[in-house]
């Protein structure tokens, strides 16, 4: 084992996020994107500002405006409020759908994180 080894898995950390994030809700951090899987400030697991974050796997999301989505199609995040979207203008890639949406707005899909 290498002794700078700091995590073996580095697939769940604690990291910080918006003031009020709630336990899964889409979070960016810097590059990375993720899922809340406990409240922010859930002082029993993280201090405050920070919450536990799933770095990888697939989660069912609204996603905003009436655009459709096929299979495979980017969403991307808008970091300063966290909403998915199929909009990359001035947005940062979240992950792919896993399943399609309709010209419903804030229709939920399955969207399988991008790291």
């Amino acid at each position: 084992m290498a002794k700078n080894e700091v995590y073996k898995d580095a697939d769940y950390l604690s990291l910080p996020v918006l003031n009020g994030t709630l336990s899964g809700s889409p979070v960016r951090v810097g590059g990375l994107n993720g899922v809340a899987q406990t409240n922010e400030g859930d002082l029993v697991t993280n201090e405050e500002g920070y919450a536990s974050v799933a770095l990888k796997g697939a989660f069912r999301f609204p996603v905003s405006t009436t655009t459709t989505l096929a299979i495979g199609d980017p969403v991307y995040i808008i970091v300063g409020t966290y909403v998915l979207t199929p909009s990359a203008s001035g947005n940062q890639l979240f992950g792919h759908a896993l399943s399609a949406k309709g010209s419903t707005a804030n229709q939920s899909v399955i969207v399988r994180i991008a790291n």
